[in-house]
């Protein structure tokens, strides 16, 4: 047992990791603000299931980062690009992001849904394009050491579930204490982490720019032609997007609606944000790292495969919930597992996309393959509240746990095709 707290210590506590953990939730703390803790919001202000359902288009932005990927991975910013290429795109995203949270406070939903969903649009364009330059940046920390990647996920993974609290649990606490409008004012400030973390991280990898005669010219064909044709050169590379599409998608399908569904069972504010923050938080965290560590011992396909397997088997739990209703023991254990099983997928999954990508084209690879995974949780789940509704409860979380089950399939294909 000491043995392996110490090679926990030794992988986790230093400058490096510590950065990619404040990174991680300068990632994780703008997308509840424009999913999850905005549904209940929206809900308690008198928009019905459908309406909220539709909302998760808002998020589309995550889906398609990808098409302006190449532009923030060549383009150097006046005076600040002498900071890095990433460090200077990560801290002017950082406060266009905060400004963008705050404007967002000042709106009510009830009164003006049409103009929140414009703000939650832009704050959610901010927020993906922070995620292309923060995970460049990641997956560059380990370009030395390679082996070291799936530890970097697993913290900056841990990261972005403390910034899932801080929106989820933070905001249902300040929501609850004071007003919506004041909670997310409060939220706003969550972008000073990457902020400042940006500020004390070094550059990870030294890039060369291109003259801008040159740049200009070559810019399709080398930063946006070439990557795309670099990966499909990979064997199976179109199960592969399936696979990375389908994943996740027990999870993305019902996460729009959990909010509004314990609102349904009667739980309160302040006993989702407590079985949140004592119960989800700690579950997340334990998940991420124990994913990481059984990826370093069993290999990262069999990692996935055996996580993938249990998020569908955690999403049935909900339908449990469905039946006894207002139960908090069962409450406690549902979120509990689901956080647990979640962060150790979410760990599998990134450290395989990050696994995929060509150290020459990072950023723009890594944005396009997130955004296929994006899309099952930004597009497809905006269908979710219509068919809640139709389904019910305890219906709904059963189908949509069979969601990810084409996944399953793909992963032990590649488990077992040795070429």
């Amino acid at each position: 047992m000491l043995k392996y707290l110490k090679y926990i210590y030794k992988t986790y506590i230093n400058k490096q990791m510590l950065i990619l953990l404040a990174l991680g939730f300068s990632s994780g703390f703008p997308y509840l603000l424009v999913f999850g803790t905005l549904t209940l919001w929206l809900k308690q202000a008198g928009l019905t299931l459908a309406i909220i359902g539709t909302f998760s288009l808002v998020k589309i932005p995550y889906s398609v980062k990808w098409l302006w990927s190449p532009l923030i991975d060549n383009i150097k910013l006046p005076y600040l690009h002498k900071l890095g290429r990433r460090r200077s795109w990560a801290m002017v995203i950082q406060i266009l992001l905060l400004t963008a949270i705050f404007v967002m406070s000042c709106i009510d939903p009830a009164q003006n849904s049409a103009l929140m969903a414009i703000l939650a649009c832009v704050t959610a364009f901010l927020s993906a394009s922070q995620d292309i330059v923060l995970d460049a940046y990641r997956v560059e920390c380990f370009e030395k050491n390679p082996d070291e990647q799936a530890n970097g996920v697993a913290i900056f993974v841990l990261g972005y579930r403390l910034g899932l609290i801080y929106s989820g649990a933070g905001a249902l606490y300040f929501a609850a204490l004071y007003d919506w409008n004041v909670a997310y004012k409060f939220m706003a400030i969550g972008a000073l982490v990457g902020l400042v973390a940006m500020i004390y991280a070094n550059e990870a990898v030294t890039y060369q720019y291109k003259k801008q005669k040159q740049r200009m010219k070559d810019f399709l064909n080398t930063s946006v032609v070439a990557p795309f044709k670099d990966f499909i050169k990979k064997q199976h590379w179109g199960w592969i997007v399936v696979l990375i599409f389908t994943y996740h998608l027990s999870n993305a399908y019902v996460n729009p609606l959990l909010n509004p569904f314990y609102d349904d069972m009667g739980f309160s504010k302040i006993e989702i944000a407590n079985v949140m923050k004592l119960y989800g938080m700690i579950a997340a965290i334990m998940g991420g790292i124990v994913s990481g560590l059984i990826i370093t011992k069993i290999g990262l396909k069999k990692g996935l495969l055996y996580a993938g397997i249990l998020q569908c088997l955690s999403t049935m739990l909900f339908s449990l919930q469905a039946i006894y209703g207002h139960n908090m023991p069962l409450f406690i254990i549902v979120v509990t597992v689901e956080n647990f099983i979640s962060g150790m997928a979410t760990t599998a999954l990134v450290a395989y996309i990050s696994s995929l990508c060509n150290k020459a084209y990072t950023a723009t690879q890594y944005a396009l393959l997130s955004s296929v995974m994006g899309a099952s949780r930004d597009i497809f789940s905006s269908t979710s509240g219509v068919v809640a509704q139709f389904l019910g409860w305890k219906i709904f979380f059963i189908v949509s746990a069979l969601m990810s089950l084409p996944s399953l399939l793909i992963i032990y294909f590649l488990i077992k095709d040795k070429r």
